[in-house]
């Protein structure tokens, strides 16, 4: 999504990478204004509710201004960056050297910069636009207020903050003047207020890893020099946010990202759809010796086994079954949509938060092709990488609370959904088994299902189905 300025610059907007979205959140620039970028090359990263997605520029040229430090909540349609594009790209550096050079403020970051790289123009910060930005904390007293501006212009620079005069704690290795650290880590540093410079990486080639951000959090911070008194801060507004509160007794995280759309969801879920939860217990033995089995099965070499596998595979037995529950409403229409595929939906705790990705089609895997599917759908989502449309389109969901060693719960619908299957923890009881109580593996299911399109009845025939193939594996033969 592009727009043209004059006849040589060309100004990208932030598009909407998944439907639907109206934000997302700048996590970092793969560029700096002098840099030359070709058609297709990735610019920046970005956050919206649903994933961390890479924008890449639709032309050739040279960036003439980024808009935005990282760290901004842009609108979706607000311009982002801008390119100068044609005769105007020759020409595109030059301003940018001269600009800066005229600059009282460039002359605290006079480093050696990268080949081929220009600082940032004083003043690019958050344009009057409809656009917001997290504050940090520990905000400079007004007395303090031109030492804050040379430290937000020296990191907008590439530079990291402004050192203050005290001693520094050591600094990380980085790359293009810039810490190693993935996009979940940075969040993280950011929420807790942790500056990624003053970071001592663990990780791998100088990577910061999360426990290196809690470390550094848990660290005493020196108290900053004051150049003059700090003058009186003014009292806060009677609705906002306490200006200073006891850190060591609350934490204040930012509502924003996947926990915020998932809180609109949830709401909007649990406040539409009438929700009916029912509960079975039952013996699944025979199937975690099947689990075993398949494990040393050569079809199944490489390939994710688990009992998951196996609930989802009878899941999608009993839709088949019982195809009715796979619907939704369609309130503005009126009806009722029966859908004829199975877009199976899997909860995923992420360091960005729950997730729900589906395997597309579902209904038409082999329990091989759903094992890779499965595999690839929770690693994806390990490493933060799980893309918009992944989480698009799903008709069903299993959310696997029996990872957490809980027995069940009542899960909420995600909303478009008529139903969602809880499975809890599998452990070791004692049961009665033919006539005899033995110790057997024995779980706990619950089905939510919208009651306005799915009655007793038809919930309960799931629910039944998905037990009796658990409880007897050899039901996935002769039923699916």
């Amino acid at each position: 999504m592009t727009t043209m300025t004059d006849s040589s610059v060309r100004e990208f907007k932030m598009p909407d990478v998944g439907e639907g979205l109206t934000e997302a959140e700048i996590l970092k620039w793969y560029v700096q204004p002098g840099d030359t970028v070709t058609d297709g090359q990735v610019v920046c990263e970005v956050e919206t509710a649903k994933a961390a997605v890479e924008l890449p520029i639709p032309y050739d040229g040279v960036v003439r201004e980024l808009h935005f430090p990282e760290g901004t909540t842009v609108d979706v349609g607000t311009s982002i960056i801008a390119v100068a594009v044609g005769d105007g790209a020759a020409a595109a550096a030059e301003p940018v050297q001269e600009a800066v050079a005229d600059t009282p403020a460039t002359a605290e970051a006079e480093e050696p910069k990268p080949e081929g790289r220009q600082p940032v123009l004083v003043g690019y910060g958050v344009s009057t636009s409809s656009t917001r930005r997290r504050p940090r904390k520990g905000a400079q007293a007004p007395a303090a207020a031109q030492e804050a501006s040379a430290a937000i212009q020296a990191e907008m620079n590439g530079h990291g903050p402004a050192a203050p005069a005290a001693p520094a704690a050591p600094a990380a290795p980085v790359t293009g003047d810039r810490p190693l650290a993935k996009p979940p880590v940075r969040k993280l540093a950011k929420d807790l207020g942790v500056d990624l410079a003053t970071v001592v990486p663990s990780g791998p080639d100088g990577i910061i890893t999360r426990e290196d951000v809690h470390a550094a959090a848990a660290e005493p911070v020196a108290p900053e020099p004051q150049a003059a008194p700090a003058a009186v801060a003014p009292a806060p507004s009677p609705t906002a946010a306490p200006a200073s509160y006891d850190t060591t007794r609350e934490t204040r995280v930012p509502v924003k990202g996947v926990r915020k759309a998932t809180a609109a969801a949830m709401v909007g879920s649990a406040f539409t759809a009438p929700h009916v939860t029912e509960f079975v217990t039952v013996d699944v033995t025979r199937t975690m010796k099947l689990v075993e089995e398949l494990k040393q099965d050569k079809e199944y070499a490489g390939l994710r086994v688990n009992p998951l596998l196996l609930i989802a595979k009878a899941l999608l037995v009993a839709i088949k079954r019982n195809p009715d529950i796979n619907a939704s409403w369609d309130e503005a229409a009126q009806e009722i949509v029966v859908k004829h595929y199975v877009n199976l939906g899997i909860a995923a705790a992420t360091p960005r938060g729950l997730i729900v990705p589906n395997i597309k089609d579902a209904h038409a895997k082999t329990l091989p092709q759903l094992a890779g599917s499965l595999g690839e759908l929770v690693s994806t989502a390990r490493e933060g990488k799980t893309s918009p449309a992944a989480m698009q389109g799903g008709t069903v969901t299993i959310t696997n609370v029996g990872v957490f060693g809980v027995d069940t719960g009542t899960p909420i619908l995600n909303q478009g959904e008529s139903a969602i299957l809880a499975v809890g923890a599998i452990k070791l009881q004692p049961w009665v088994h033919k006539g005899k109580v033995k110790p057997r593996q024995v779980t706990t299911l619950a089905l939510s299902f919208d009651h306005r399109l799915v009655d007793g009845e038809l919930g309960s025939k799931v629910l039944a189905d998905v037990a009796a193939v658990l409880e007897q594996p050899k039901r996935l033969i002769s039923w699916a």
